[in-house]
């Protein structure tokens, strides 16, 4: 059946990358991987720590926009991974509720201020049982992680979206340029 649906072109709710060569009867499964950085925060607090620091008005709406956008392009991760710091659940949450994502939000304290090994080792960490991920986070970490799993330079500004198609089956197998940037999505390029 899923053949089947894939033939007609039925992909949603399926992370499906390459097939074998013709008359190779196996396939391969990838994983895909989506990389949100927060949306904007507010800087009006100076009594805020970086930690806390909320979404400010064009947060509050970039991060909603962007869960519709994932939504529109089948973009429908299986599980959500977030950093602790404030603007970074309230995104995921945003994202969440405006994708209408049935996906579970997992609090993830490493990812704030994470270098690359570090974000890294949190998708390593990530069940098999999910066929894709949202991880949100934050800069320089973000754009560093692009870097290390494609080789391309991004910048990510606030509530940017990169996708990337993984050659893995595993989280665990994830390596140095394992992976293949799709497409960057920007709210100020999409809405301007």
């Amino acid at each position: 059946m899923l053949k089947t649906l894939l033939r007609l072109g039925f992909t949603k709710g399926f992370e499906i990358c390459r097939f074998a060569s013709p008359g190779v009867k196996s396939r391969t499964l990838m994983k895909t991987l989506y990389l949100l950085r927060h949306a904007k925060s507010s800087w009006d607090d100076p009594a805020q720590t970086d930690f806390e620091r909320p979404l400010n008005g064009r947060g509050l709406k970039a991060a909603p926009f962007m869960g519709e956008l994932m939504a529109k392009k089948g973009f429908e991760p299986s599980v959500i991974v977030s950093s602790t710091a404030i603007r970074a659940k309230t995104t995921a949450e945003l994202v969440k509720n405006a994708g209408s994502f049935s996906a579970e939000i997992i609090f993830e304290k490493s990812i704030y201020e994470a270098s690359p090994n570090a974000l890294r080792q949190v998708v390593y960490e990530t069940d098999n049982a999910h066929a894709s991920a949202l991880l949100v986070g934050h800069n320089p970490g973000i754009e560093g992680f692009i870097h290390y799993l494609t080789g391309q330079l991004e910048p990510m500004p606030t509530a940017a979206l990169a996708v990337i198609e993984m050659n893995i089956k595993k989280w665990r197998e994830i390596n140095d340029g394992c992976g293949k940037l799709l497409d960057v999505y920007r709210p100020k390029e999409l809405t301007s």
